[in-house]
């Protein structure tokens, strides 16, 4: 969607955030060279189609496939079967990677020098047969969530985003790996991403306490700030941790209140990933759009959710 247009006159519904949605992805990947005949279901379209799919909170595919032409006519010229559908998602992993980064990227919220770090369950199976026999089995496994105080089994989803929800960059990672050396995996993954940002705050819970973690990013030129231990004094600025320790927490609630997080129904690597992500596009997608209309909720999602 071009800079510039009045607010004033632009809706926050489905429609219109799907079609600048495409416009911005189309604008992005461009036009390259192809040899053969074209695709009939374009990179830009295929992203556009998935976000929706999330924002609407239709699991299956050929559900969705089958409300596609009902309600929004038009909207989609060509839509491959299900499982055309599905290969393409597949294949289109790391494209729906590097969409969340580059929509992310285009808001004004990207640059914020505080970030806030967390990780939630993502179940995978409910049955000892489905742990035995999943294609997950070796990477999923048994965690306990303390937050609800129950066993799982499955995957834990590792978020960074900002105070306002914008995601950053994530991680799945199997439940008993430490979330501590997860987040200093995440960084020297993708390096410039503090490289970028001298005097980063990241604010973390007691998960993260780790003299290990702290000389991590002090030599990388961030700040960990998380909860003491209560035979410890506080440390500096701990009084204000808990309210925005929250907004991850609401984050999180909202990908899986509202897109259906743990309902992924993803039963390999790859498409337990591609479903995931999936889910933070169409909540990257509804935060930069509302930052674009200027909407007063940066992570409402209700106006397009129907």
């Amino acid at each position: 969607m071009a800079k510039g247009v009045d607010d004033r006159f632009v809706k926050t519904d489905l429609n219109t955030l799907l079609t600048a949605l495409y416009v911005r992805i189309d604008d992005w990947l461009g036009r390259p060279a192809r040899i053969g005949r074209p695709p009939k279901l374009t990179d830009a379209e295929l992203l556009t189609l998935a976000v929706a799919q999330a924002l609407l909170g239709i699991h299956s595919e050929a559900r969705w496939l089958r409300f596609v032409p009902a309600h929004l006519p038009g909207a989609f010229p060509y839509l491959p079967g299900q499982s055309g559908y599905n290969k393409r998602l597949h294949k289109a992993l790391p494209l729906l990677k590097h969409a969340i980064r580059a929509l992310a990227a285009d808001t004004d919220l990207w640059r914020d020098p505080v970030w806030v770090a967390d990780s939630t369950p993502v179940e995978c199976g409910r049955s000892r047969p489905t742990a035995r026999r999943s294609d997950l089995a070796g990477w999923a496994g048994y965690g306990y969530c303390r937050s609800h105080s129950r066993w799982y089994w499955g995957l834990r989803l590792h978020l960074i985003c900002t105070p306002a929800g914008l995601p950053i960059t994530w991680a799945l990672a199997t439940p008993n790996i430490d979330e501590r050396r997860v987040l200093m995996a995440i960084c020297e993954h993708d390096p410039r991403l503090l490289a970028e940002r001298p005097g980063l705050l990241i604010i973390a819970d007691k998960g993260y306490i780790s003299a290990e973690l702290d000389a991590f990013l002090a030599g990388r030129g961030a700040r960990l700030l998380r909860p003491s231990h209560r035979n410890r004094p506080p440390r500096p600025g701990e009084h204000l941790l808990k309210p925005i320790r929250q907004l991850i927490e609401s984050v999180n609630d909202t990908l899986k209140g509202q897109l259906d997080l743990e309902l992924h129904g993803g039963r390999t690597p790859v498409g337990v990933s591609v479903r995931i992500a999936q889910r933070i596009l169409a909540l990257t997608t509804a935060i930069w759009h509302n930052r674009e209309t200027g909407q007063p909720i940066t992570r409402s999602l209700i106006a397009y959710d129907h």
